[in-house]
């Protein structure tokens, strides 16, 4: 098979279609990141605690905390946002606090959860409803 400039031509626009699809064609749904991350198992409420404000004037730096006195791993999760994974803090058994604070951004008004994996293998939940005033992901 001899290679064309036409040919050349087709399979570059090609690659650069396929590089420039949106990536929330790929993009993880909350429910779907909440699953991968307790293997199914049953959330409940529970030893954890989420702090974040009722209403952020800017959606772009949210301050929020968690902790929980047994978590080995916590994972917050943003659920409006088109990524909505935020972060997974991980404590190892000698960890003096169990407490992690950060800011995130917020597309818009929506619910941030907290989701801890306790020492024993069970798995609980907080949220919080956030009202984000202006700015954030979405403009």
């Amino acid at each position: 098979m001899q290679l064309t400039r036409r040919d050349a031509i087709l399979m570059g626009a090609g690659a650069a279609l396929v590089v420039g699809l949106p990536l929330r064609a790929f993009a993880v749904t909350g429910d779907e990141a909440i699953a991968a991350f307790t293997g199914g198992a049953e959330v409940s409420e529970g030893d954890i605690k989420l702090t974040a404000p009722e209403i952020a004037e800017n959606g772009n730096t949210v301050p929020i905390e968690v902790s929980s006195d047994s978590a080995a791993e916590i994972m917050v999760l943003a659920m409006g946002n088109p990524e909505p994974a935020v972060a997974t803090f991980k404590f190892g058994p000698l960890a003096a606090s169990r407490s992690a604070s950060t800011r995130i951004r917020l597309a818009g008004t929506q619910d941030v959860v907290a989701i801890a994996k306790l020492e024993d293998g069970s798995f609980v939940k907080a949220s919080s409803t956030v009202k984000v005033t202006i700015g954030g992901c979405g403009g």
